[in-house]
């Protein structure tokens, strides 16, 4: 079971959404600004006047409705009722976070965002559309030979917010480094030259800790690099949960399992502690038979939404094999931007053909001057 949540203006009854750029809460019927403690003090209230509306988590008073079950069970679209306007709201089987299609009221699906998939804490969006938008301008107008419909207005509009999913981890560790050494030393005196070999047997002993390391928690992400690529993320800003800072945005919750990441983020902080040993021992002309022991001796998780400003092109031109799909992201808290950008062939062609053609004409221009 899933209930779907629609965050109201207290004062005239329309959707609240979360603005970037001032943290906190608008209503664009009424033009009415609350800040998060005064909308969970609403909610809290008319929980209180509703009892029977009081959710598991955020005491949130709104209609709950069960998802509907699609025809087939192994099927990854789930059905929705919007609390709203009583449309079907589909999504997938990740999504925490999005619109009515009919209406485009915000909804947050809170059984996807509660119990075990509850979050620790939330980081909101800093930059708003209109500033993202502009960034993405920017950045993309830089470029060269990026098709022209790429810059349209319905692409660009395109530009999402979404909450990702992500684990934070911090861990500590222990571990030693033993290793041979030479340092040689040559100097002439006359004709005679000298060469001095040291040898050193080399021991290092230490404890390390690692704070906020950020691995990707939803699978469909797994082998793309725009989400990863827009780290890091200011996570000193971070928030505990609630569901109020999803209206206005998509969301995903995770479907990878620390345990299941476990061995890898062992895997990495062993390598990351493997270099620091290694880091400390300098000043030698050959450092060899490296042995390298390190254990994690106790870590820490927190399951966290990060936001990130998403765009996504798929380009329909050319054959089969060059129908990619390129996309645009951003950090949602600081704007760092990272992006794979499609390349208009015919504009690349024509470039090519003109530097070409003036090429041999600066040829044939030298060949008559001399």
């Amino acid at each position: 079971m899933s209930e779907v949540i629609s965050h109201k203006c207290p004062n005239c009854d329309g959707p609240l959404l979360f603005d970037p750029k001032t943290q906190k809460f608008h209503c664009e019927y009424c033009l009415s600004i609350f800040t998060e403690p005064e909308v969970q003090a609403y909610e809290e209230k008319l929980a209180q006047l509703n009892p029977t509306d009081t959710q598991e988590n955020d005491a949130e008073p709104e209609i709950k409705t069960e998802a509907k079950q699609p025809a087939e069970d192994d099927s990854p679209m789930d059905l929705f009722s919007c609390p709203s306007c009583g449309a079907e709201i589909v999504t997938d089987t990740t999504t925490a976070a999005t619109y009515c299609y009919y209406c485009h009221n915000p909804v947050v699906l809170s059984g996807r965002v509660s119990g075990k998939f509850l979050p620790q804490s939330v980081l909101p969006f800093a930059i708003e559309k209109e500033e993202a938008v502009t960034q993405f301008l920017n950045w993309a107008q830089k470029k060269k030979f990026i098709p022209k419909d790429f810059f349209n207005k319905n692409q660009v509009e395109k530009l999402t917010g979404i909450y990702f999913p992500y684990w934070v981890v911090d861990a500590s560790l222990h571990g030693s480094l033993q290793a041979n050494a030479n340092s040689v030393s040559v100097w002439r005196v006359g004709d005679i030259e000298y060469t001095q070999t040291k040898k050193y047997n080399i021991f290092r002993q230490g404890k390390m800790s690692f704070k906020e390391l950020v691995k990707n928690a939803l699978q469909k992400n797994a082998k793309v690099n725009m989400v990863e690529s827009v780290q890091p993320f200011p996570l000193e800003k971070a928030v505990p949960f609630k569901t109020q800072y999803l209206s206005g945005f998509q969301a995903e919750k995770r479907d990878l399992e620390f345990e299941t990441l476990q061995q890898d983020i062992h895997g990495e902080l062993k390598q990351y502690g493997h270099q620091l040993l290694q880091d400390t021992v300098s000043g030698y002309t050959t450092v060899y038979n490296h042995k390298v022991n390190l254990d994690v001796d106790g870590e820490n998780h927190q399951y966290v939404l990060l936001p990130v400003w998403l765009l996504t092109y798929r380009n329909d031109s050319g054959t089969d094999d060059s129908k990619k799909l390129y996309y645009f992201a951003m950090n949602g808290q600081n704007g760092k931007v990272s992006g794979k950008l499609p390349i208009d062939k015919t504009k690349l062609s024509l470039f090519a053909l003109g530097v070409g053609i003036g090429v041999f004409l600066l040829v044939l221009l030298g060949g008559y001057l001399i």
